[in-house]
């Protein structure tokens, strides 16, 4: 069983079970979230899309722990003109395990 859902306008694949990194929200770690944009969902042989989403479909989860990713370096430079510019940003996640998927 799972379900692509949408959170933060990025679509992920969540099973039961399974732990995934999303954008940061807005929850203290330990609370459960439910995800309404359900997109796709499938059951062993069947499979149900939504148009865009599923009504009455909805993804429990539970927040494990907030955190920043790997640190990404962006440097410029224009030749010649001794323009040099390096910056580094470490994007925000939280981490939420699925525990129930609800196909309505």
């Amino acid at each position: 069983m799972y379900a692509i859902i949408r959170i933060g306008g990025h679509q992920y694949r969540a099973e039961p079970g399974k732990t995934i990194r999303v954008q940061s929200l807005e929850t203290e770690a330990g609370q459960t979230v439910q995800f309404g944009e359900v997109l796709l969902g499938a059951d062993g042989d069947t499979i149900k899309v939504g148009t865009p989403v599923l009504s009455g479909a909805s993804v429990s989860a539970e927040v494990v722990r907030h955190g920043r990713g790997e640190k990404i370096i962006i440097f410029k430079h224009k030749r010649r003109k001794n323009y040099r510019r390096k910056q580094g940003h470490r994007q925000g996640f939280t981490e939420v395990r699925v525990n129930d998927i609800n196909l309505g």
